[in-house]
């Protein structure tokens, strides 16, 4: 089957069946390899893509049910410029094996378009589910802190 998807603002065609996950779909029908597989059961946070603003598990969301705009770590900076959250991330040396960062960064988006100033437990509330191996919560935590900042000063 075919589908268009509406991904980072662009319409995207993927030639695949509609109970394929969506990160499938990203991955191997649109290259789009910046969303990771982690585990397969939505219980990681490797796989975050945001649908219309909200953090999704894309390993959960058949293709044929991804409907709206999907917005992956590609699509969050401007050509050339990181985003504020990427610039944080690297400000604060957020990343170690960096295997988990993007479903980190695309979780932290959605906290940040909902709480625009999140405090320590709005974040450890809205990070919960995604899981860091490396154990760099508190960078995490802090770049998150940081991006909001930088946010708010535009």
């Amino acid at each position: 089957m075919s589908f268009t998807l509406s991904v980072n603002g662009a319409r995207r065609q993927v030639d695949l069946p509609g109970d394929v996950p969506l990160l499938w779909a990203l991955r191997d029908g649109l290259a789009m390899t910046g969303t990771k597989f982690g585990c397969g059961v939505a219980a990681c946070g490797a796989c975050t893509v945001l649908i219309d603003g909200e953090a999704v598990r894309s390993c959960q969301v058949p293709l044929a049910d991804a409907g709206g705009e999907i917005t992956t770590i590609e699509g969050l900076g401007q050509p050339g410029a990181l985003a504020p959250l990427q610039e944080a991330w690297v400000k604060h040396q957020v990343a170690q094996c960096g295997y988990c960062q993007s479903g980190q960064i695309m979780q932290a988006a959605s906290l940040l378009a909902q709480i625009p100033d999140p405090t320590d437990q709005d974040i450890d509330d809205a990070m919960q589910g995604n899981l860091c191996r490396c154990g760099t919560y508190p960078r995490i935590r802090a770049a998150i802190h940081e991006a909001a900042t930088m946010m708010k000063a535009g």
